[in-house]
């Protein structure tokens, strides 16, 4: 099945396994969708993602991550740049999510990372989600 946005369908899909409770979700893999994963892992909002050589597509495996007494670490979870409407940040601009409790997923010259990191190495570029 070919999805049109398949970065909302990785944020959708992660958004409903954390309000069910499930201990993990798959969805079809790309480089891009594990370097998401990758920075919410870094960050502390998903306990491990791994990548899994399938046919006819590999498959991410997220491991969602619950604090004592099955408290979600992930409160919310949007998509920001989307398809029909891209925004860009420059380093001075970069969004703080939730006065700096959340986090920005920005896709930057250098590879995906969070805002924190982008804002410390001086660089902008595409804001793609954000996670608190």
């Amino acid at each position: 099945m070919k999805v049109t946005d398949p970065i909302a369908d990785m944020l959708t899909r992660i958004r409903n396994a954390n309000s069910a409770g499930k201990a993990e979700v798959s969805m079809p893999s790309s480089k891009v969708l594990a370097e998401i994963a990758r920075v919410f892992c870094e960050e502390g909002y998903i306990a491990a993602y791994e990548v899994e050589d399938t046919k006819p597509q590999k498959t991410l495996h997220v491991t969602l991550k619950y604090g004592a007494k099955r408290a979600k670490v992930i409160r919310g979870i949007r998509r920001i740049s989307k398809c029909g409407l891209r925004i860009y940040s420059s380093a001075e601009d970069l969004p703080r999510v939730l006065g700096g409790l959340g986090t920005a997923v920005i896709s930057t010259s250098r590879g995906m990372m969070c805002d924190r990191d982008a804002r410390k190495l001086g660089i902008g570029g595409e804001v793609i989600a954000y996670i608190w």
